[in-house]
Formats: structure tokens, C-alpha cells, sequence
């Protein structure tokens, strides 16, 4: 099976977002496929870690914020291959492609072509301002359990636990309905 098949078809020629549900937590990307979206965003211009994490989420329409921890574990490893070289500027790394990244991104053209074609095909189909509410509710969302999931009693463990099982159940229902406006 070649790299195309392996780090793209999968998950990614599906159309929409990545599943969720229950079993194994699913990744946005395919393992091993975010090294060279970095290296492609790198290539337009020189970032440093944080600049590539709000690229990234920007680009995704918020529907993706990767952690710090997944972002720069990357860079390293592109670093040590000799992928990517740093420079710290004012306490900050500021990474860019080698002459070494640009010929792997050349050598997998087809893999940066169809994550590209993904993700474009996915941005087609969604009108950012008709999700703006969702967006900024599933943002809040996210930072409420970052301030409080430590200082909740049971019941109200159980209350958020009941409340987001019922909303993932209606909105399968709602998924598992025919889309009539195709």
C-alpha cells in the first residue's frame, strides 16, 4: 500500500468531518499526516509553534485547535531529521523549511495535493457565518471544562456527562436522516 493510501483514504475521502463517537478516540489526522501540513505551512512562510497552531485552527474554521502537545513534538522530530531548522528570536523558535523538507513535500506531492483537495472540498460546502453561534458555543464549551472540570460534584458530573450523551444521540438521529438538498 503506498503512503497516499496510508495516511490519506482512510478517514480523509470521506466526505465532512471526522467521525466521533464511541470506541477509540479518533485523531483529526491520520498518524503521521500533520508533519507535512506543517512542512506545507512552512513553506509559504517561515512560524513560529504558536503561529501554526491559530493557522491551523483558522484554516479549519475552529472545528480544529491542535495542543501545543501535538504540535511540537512534531517540529522537533522534523527538526532532528534536518526538515525544519529554528532560530529563537526574543525567547520564541521560529521555524523554517529546509532545503531537505522541501524535497520530501516534493517527493509526496500527492499526499499535500489531496489533503489540499480534502480540505478545500470541505470548505466549499461550509458556510462559516451560517456555524458562527455553534463554533463560539462548542468554544465556550470547551473552556468551561478547562476551568471547572476540577472542582465539580458528582451530580453535576453525571448532569454534564446525561446532558452531552443526549445531545450526541439527537444529533446522530439527525445525521442518520436523509440530506434531501443533494
Amino acid at each position: 500500500m503506498n503512503i497516499l493510501h496510508r495516511l490519506c483514504i482512510r478517514r480523509h475521502m470521506a466526505p465532512g468531518w471526522p467521525s466521533f463517537g464511541p470506541g477509540r478516540a479518533h485523531r483529526f489526522f491520520e498518524k503521521g499526516v500533520l508533519k507535512f501540513i506543517l512542512l506545507d505551512m512552512l513553506r509559504e512562510k517561515p512560524s513560529h509553534g504558536y503561529d501554526l497552531i491559530r493557522e491551523m485552527e483558522e484554516r479549519s474554521h475552529g472545528f480544529y485547535t491542535p495542543s501545543p502537545g501535538s504540535i511540537y513534538p512534531v517540529l522537533q522530530k522534523l527538526q532532528d531529521n534536518g526538515m525544519v531548522s529554528s532560530e529563537d528570536q526574543e525567547g520564541r523558535k521560529t521555524y523554517t523549511i529546509t532545503e531537505a523538507g522541501l524535497k520530501l513535500l516534493k517527493e509526496r506531492h500527492l499526499v499535500i495535493d489531496h489533503l489540499k483537495h480534502i480540505s478545500e472540498h470541505r470548505m466549499q460546502q461550509f458556510n462559516k457565518a451560517e456555524w458562527q453561534d455553534t463554533i463560539g458555543d462548542l468554544q465556550r464549551l470547551r473552556q468551561l471544562f478547562g476551568k471547572k472540570m476540577g472542582n465539580l460534584s458528582q451530580r453535576q458530573i453525571s448532569g454534564i456527562k446525561k446532558s452531552i450523551a443526549e445531545a450526541c444521540r439527537d444529533i446522530e438521529k439527525i445525521l442518520e436522516e436523509p440530506n434531501d438538498e443533494n
